[in-house]
């Protein structure tokens, strides 16, 4: 698997699929890792299209249990263990939606062969168990089911800086103690290297406008936030708990989102254009995507120091 950092588009619709969108289904490259958000119906064959195996996940987050954003997890699981994934893989959902997580992880006789772990999300939300490497925390939204929003966060760290440290004389494992002690026979960790600030993900689906919305999204490097209709429709996607794409748009410009991805469209809609115009007019002046089935968006590079 692949070391960058990218999103993987396996679908694109809200509730109804067209013959242009698959249902949702989002994976999230990371370095080592492959975090699968919102698996909806056929997101395994997806996943063979979009060229990522069951080995590659590490982590899946369900935000809701609407069809759409679930349904695939059942095959998903099965795959994972008729191909022996080797390695523990996480699963966070909802803990109100434990007895669908239950059926959907039981649906049909299978051989369990991986280890799988659930960690339901509670309904505060907040930090989820996550690696070192980044910290995974949860939010609740406002929608018609109990719907989290996702949030990943890595530490500010250094990057060290190879002409200092041959001017120092650090090498070899001096360098790995001098970043664990601050400093090392004289050289401080600052002499030699700069600030490397760390990169923020979300993925807000299913909501209408509210505080947490914004709070996931703050300062992001890329958001994925669902657009199912256009502003035309927003009395019809507040009845129903969604955003519009100009609502999606606000909160990625008032939240300082450096690249918004635009998803969850519904099929009443048949000009993708239409929801990058009416982001641009709610006043998104960041790097923009209308996000596509089995479409690879790339991360954005850091942040300058």
């Amino acid at each position: 698997m692949s070391a960058a950092r990218e999103l993987v588009v396996l679908g694109t619709a809200s509730q109804v699929p067209t013959r242009h969108r698959h249902h949702n289904g989002y994976v999230l490259r990371w370095d080592g890792e492959a975090l699968l958000f919102d698996p909806g119906e056929g997101t395994q064959r997806q996943m063979l299209l979009a060229g990522v195996s069951a080995h590659d996940l590490t982590r899946i987050c369900v935000t809701h249990f609407h069809g759409d954003h679930s349904l695939g997890l059942a095959g998903v699981i099965q795959r994972i263990h008729l191909d022996q994934v080797p390695h523990p893989v996480v699963v966070h959902y909802p803990a109100g939606g434990q007895s669908y997580f239950d059926r959907l992880r039981h649906a049909t006789a299978h051989r369990r062969t991986a280890r799988l772990v659930p960690e339901p999300v509670a309904t505060d939300g907040g930090p989820q168990p996550s690696p070192p490497a980044y910290r995974l925390s949860a939010r609740p939204l406002s929608h018609s089911v109990e719907t989290v929003g996702y949030r990943l966060v890595e530490p500010d760290g250094r990057r060290m800086l190879p002409e200092r440290l041959a001017h120092h004389g650090i090498h070899g494992p001096d360098v790995g103690e001098l970043q664990r002690r601050g400093s090392l026979r004289g050289v401080r960790l600052a002499d030699v290297s700069v600030p490397r600030p760390g990169q923020r993900f979300a993925f807000i689906m299913d909501t209408r406008l509210c505080d947490a919305a914004f709070a996931l999204a703050e300062g992001c490097d890329m958001a994925v936030i669902e657009s199912t209709f256009l502003d035309a429709d927003a009395a019809l996607a507040r009845e129903h708990g969604h955003l519009t794409a100009g609502q999606a748009a606000r909160v990625a410009a008032e939240s300082g989102v450096r690249h918004l991805v635009l998803t969850h469209f519904s099929q009443r809609y048949t000009d993708p254009d239409a929801f990058a115009v009416e982001a641009r007019e709610a006043g998104f002046e960041g790097e923009l995507t209308v996000a596509e089935d089995l479409g690879r968006v790339p991360f954005p590079r850091r942040r300058a120091t």
